[in-house]
């Protein structure tokens, strides 16, 4: 506990906070263009992040395991959407379960601009952050490296990950249906033994090793 590093627990956490946000705040858009408004009526088309909190998920669980020195796991609340609503319920769920993800993928490569734009561009941008320097630095290197984990690993097809609901709209209706019969307990459980293994390090090394290129 004497080794914790208060400083970059507070950065990792507003880091996870502002992604989470914008992961959920795409669902609930990628909903409304796909045809339902139930996002929109409860006030998740936005980037304030109180409407989006799980208490646990988002708060608890995440500080109580980076203090702890576990890796950090965590969640949001869900966005609710009526796929009854949508204009063509196979495309719009693919389409809403991909949104998230892919705002992950927009902000790695928002924090990469950042990184090149702020540290290797301009000895007078280094200058003007002065104090500021290392933990603009901390937040750049944590929203590059956490939005690339969170993008790959809800994409990975279990439930409740968003990759579930993507691979379960391109099978065909007999194997989704037996699919969709996978509790999310039971993916739950697969996905921390995958986390475990080492499963989602090997799929996210190549990603880092890519960006670690463009870095330089």
């Amino acid at each position: 506990m004497e080794d914790l590093d208060v400083g970059r627990i507070i950065i990792t956490f507003v880091v996870f906070l502002l992604s989470l946000t914008v992961h959920e705040c795409a669902h609930a858009w990628a909903a409304e263009r796909s045809g339902d408004l139930t996002g929109r009526y409860l006030g998740r088309v936005t980037l304030n992040p109180i409407p989006h909190i799980d208490p646990f998920g988002t708060i608890l669980f995440p500080l109580i395991s980076m203090t702890a020195g576990f890796w950090m796991f965590g969640w949001a609340k869900p966005v609710p959407f009526n796929p009854l609503n949508l204009r063509d319920r196979r495309t719009g769920e693919i389409a809403i379960a991909l949104a998230g993800p892919m705002s992950n993928v927009a902000l790695a490569i928002l924090f990469i601009v950042l990184y090149k734009g702020l540290f290797q561009t301009s000895t007078l941008a280094l200058q003007m952050m002065g104090d500021l320097l290392q933990p603009i630095y901390t937040m750049i290197e944590i929203g590059i490296s956490l939005n690339i984990v969170l993008a790959v690993f809800n994409l990975i097809p279990l439930p409740p990950l968003d990759g579930h609901h993507v691979l379960r709209n391109l099978l065909p209706d007999s194997l989704a249906e037996l699919y969709s019969q996978i509790p999310p307990w039971m993916g739950f459980v697969l996905l921390i033994l995958l986390i475990n293994v080492g499963f989602t390090r090997v799929l996210v090394q190549p990603i880092f090793a890519v960006v670690q290129q463009l870095l330089n």
